[in-house]
């Protein structure tokens, strides 16, 4: 029997026989390897510019509890009889708890801290009443007095009065939240004093003020240890006010 003639095709497979196995054959290490699938890119989306800088990060919050801490510590320190100009950021972090650079990321120096410190401790302005010249006044001195009686506050204002010239920048924020505006309260209420007929009007008001002002601040600052019993306001404001009425 002899073979198929040279140049004759082979045998036909079968296709009804299965496909040759290839899932032993080692991979092709010349084939690319296939990118994964994936959503396919946006052609509306903006592209992104290189030499843009990078978002800026949002700062650190704002601590209110390491705050206060510091606060505290200033607080403590000055009852305890520290002066102001013994008062270091170190000392002030080492009793509040806290690293220095905690009291430096919130303020550059010991006397913005203590500005922000006296503008905490301070009692808001009181609202006068308006019904006489003597209700606004013993309301303004009564503020006055319970300021003195805060303990607190005392330790700064003492503070503040006897060092005022060393620290020119809190003498000055004092001046301007605390002392002119409740200074400005009882001008106001001197005048409509006078308009009233309630005081003489030929008096000078900020020397009248100073009259009815000068007694507590008197007490509450220079001469600390005077006495600031309830009733004093009231006194004070009949006292001054019996010489100031119009004459008959």
């Amino acid at each position: 029997m002899t073979g198929p003639a040279p140049g004759a095709a082979g045998p036909v497979p079968d296709p009804a026989s299965p496909a040759p196995d290839t899932a032993g054959a080692a991979p092709d290490p010349t084939a690319p390897t296939p990118a994964p699938a994936g959503p396919a890119p946006d052609p509306t989306a903006p592209t992104p510019d290189p030499a843009a800088p990078p978002p800026a990060r949002r700062g650190r919050p704002r601590s209110e509890a390491a705050e206060q801490a510091i606060f505290d510590a200033a607080i403590e320190l000055l009852e305890a009889g520290t002066p102001l100009a013994e008062l270091s950021i170190e000392k002030l972090a080492r009793t509040a708890g806290v690293g220095k650079a905690t009291i430096y990321r919130r303020w550059p120096g010991k006397e913005e801290l203590f500005v922000d410190l006296l503008r905490s401790v301070e009692l808001p302005d009181p609202v006068l009443p308006g019904t006489s010249v003597r209700d606004d006044l013993v309301t303004l001195l009564e503020s006055i007095r319970q300021r003195g009686l805060a303990k607190r506050t005392s330790a700064l204002l003492h503070n503040v009065f006897s060092q005022m010239q060393l620290y020119p920048k809190l003498w000055d924020t004092y001046h301007h939240t605390v002392i002119e505006p409740r200074r400005r309260l009882g001008l106001d209420a001197v005048r409509r004093g006078m308009e009233r007929g309630e005081i003489r009007d030929d008096l000078d008001v900020e020397l009248v003020n100073d009259l009815f002002t000068g007694p507590l601040l008197l007490r509450t600052v220079i001469r600390p240890g005077g006495t600031l019993e309830p009733g004093l306001a009231e006194r004070i404001v009949d006292t001054v006010l019996e010489g100031l009425r119009p004459r008959t």
